[in-house]
């Protein structure tokens, strides 16, 4: 796992999001499992306590599941893809929609560059 961490947020909730990423790109599936909380923190160069705090957000989050003695699983949930997916795309049209009206567009014309650009790359076809 490579993380270039942002300092401007916490690093368990990068570590979480970042498990979150590897899920939705179908790098990681339910069943599959994570490193070692010492393993990981070793590997991306963090405080054991850090991952630590991320594992425990996640099994909070039903994203994970601790099975004792034999280690932390993605979930064997098949809705997690789904709700994981929906919610980073949710996250990212509100983001992209926060600059675009900071930038002065308006709804229409937002959707108007939506349109033009899903024309060119799409050819205005369903994906």
């Amino acid at each position: 796992m490579n993380i270039n961490f942002n300092l401007a947020e916490p690093i368990y909730r990068q570590i979480v999001d970042e498990f979150k990423r590897a899920i939705a790109r179908g790098e990681l599936i339910p069943g599959d499992k994570i490193p070692s909380q010492r393993d990981l923190a070793q590997e991306i160069k963090v405080n054991p306590n850090t991952v630590q705090k991320a594992y425990q957000e996640m099994e909070r989050m039903e994203l994970v599941e601790t099975l004792r003695g034999q280690g932390t699983f993605i979930r064997n949930d098949a809705r997690i893809l789904k709700n994981i997916r929906e919610e980073m795309a949710r996250n990212a049209l509100q983001n992209f929609l926060k600059e675009m009206y900071s930038l002065g567009f308006s709804p229409g014309e937002v959707k108007a560059l939506l349109d033009k650009n899903l024309e060119v790359k799409y050819g205005g076809g369903e994906r």
